[in-house]
């Protein structure tokens, strides 16, 4: 069982079978409403962008995020890539999955978008602040909703991203920059003859799940065409069943295994095959999937926690 105090292990090990916590829910009348089909009374058309910088407002003292230490033994790729490796970080908060990478891995380059500018800002505090080795030239930021926006054409073209890194002024004239640092919001080349780079790791890491059901598909090719020919998603998100799902009562729902928070964030449940649907439709290989089943116990409340998230590793075709 893990612990609390080992920050590291806590979300790295398989503590009880989903099969056991599937029985168990699906037998209970009371989560009985979890299992049923839903169609919403109103199209579901409004973003949840001003939800999210709200969110990222209330928890930026830092506190709120840990670093994903944990990352780093979930997907070892990140530690022993290649010089040079470019990682495209999607629904970066306040960099808590950033700053354990860019520690770990000296030559790894991290791109880093999100959907507020805030939080961006904050996120290069934090890194800032956090160790006395600038990684400032590692660190890039640009804000994106991915749900709706897509990706800068630069991030698939290696020229473009030399170019804005270094004189951010030929490619950002119409838009605020800061030092090449940071983008207010993405920008397009169409027209340019530009050549295919990509990215060599996209991470999601809790992101998906914020995101409409309807609008997944069209985020998860964004991903497939951002990266370079054998290049790898890591994915970590809700599960389903996970207790936080559990704990969401019947008037949260806005979709199936679809729920709004409170605070006007979302956040969705996955089983394996709906996203292994999502991805091999987007065009990837399946490498990993699987549930991570964790026992966390609240040593304050004295209470055992079933928490349910699923692993991936999805990767695209390497070109014959």
């Amino acid at each position: 069982m893990s612990c609390s105090g080992d920050a590291e292990a806590e979300y790295f090990s398989k503590d009880f079978e989903w099969e056991d916590v599937r029985a168990d829910v699906e037998s209970n009348p009371s989560f009985r409403y979890h299992l049923l089909p839903f169609q919403p009374s109103t199209p579901q058309s409004h973003s949840d962008v001003q939800a999210w910088k709200r969110f990222h407002v209330r928890h930026s003292s830092g506190k709120f995020f840990k670093e994903r230490r944990y990352l780093l033994k979930e997907f070892p790729e990140l530690v022993s890539s290649a010089p040079h490796t470019k990682l495209l970080e999607v629904g970066c908060g306040n960099g808590s999955t950033a700053l354990p990478i860019l520690r770990a891995n000296k030559d790894v380059i991290v791109y880093a978008c999100d959907c507020s500018d805030e939080t961006l800002e904050r996120a290069k505090e934090i890194l800032g602040a956090a160790t006395i080795v600038s990684f400032s030239h590692r660190f890039h930021t640009f804000c994106c909703d991915l749900s709706t926006d897509g990706f800068p054409n630069w991030l698939v073209c290696n020229p473009c991203q030399d170019r804005f890194l270094q004189k951010p002024s030929l490619y950002l004239s119409d838009v605020a920059q800061d030092n090449g640092m940071h983008s207010t919001n993405p920008f397009s080349l169409e027209g340019r003859d530009c050549c295919t780079g990509g990215v060599d790791f996209v991470t999601l890491i809790f992101t998906l799940s914020a995101i409409p059901l309807e609008r997944m598909p069209r985020s998860i090719k964004e991903c497939f065409d951002v990266l370079k020919p054998g290049g790898m998603v890591l994915f970590r998100d809700y599960g389903l069943y996970d207790m936080t799902m559990l704990r969401f009562e019947e008037d949260k729902r806005v979709g199936f295994r679809e729920y709004m928070r409170s605070d006007g964030t979302r956040s969705y449940f996955f089983c394996l095959d709906t996203v292994r649907d999502l991805f091999v439709s987007a065009g990837f290989i399946e490498l990993e999937l699987d549930y991570c089943c964790v026992k966390s116990i609240n040593r304050r409340k004295g209470k055992c926690m079933r928490r349910i998230w699923v692993h991936g590793k999805f990767q695209k075709p390497v070109l014959s």
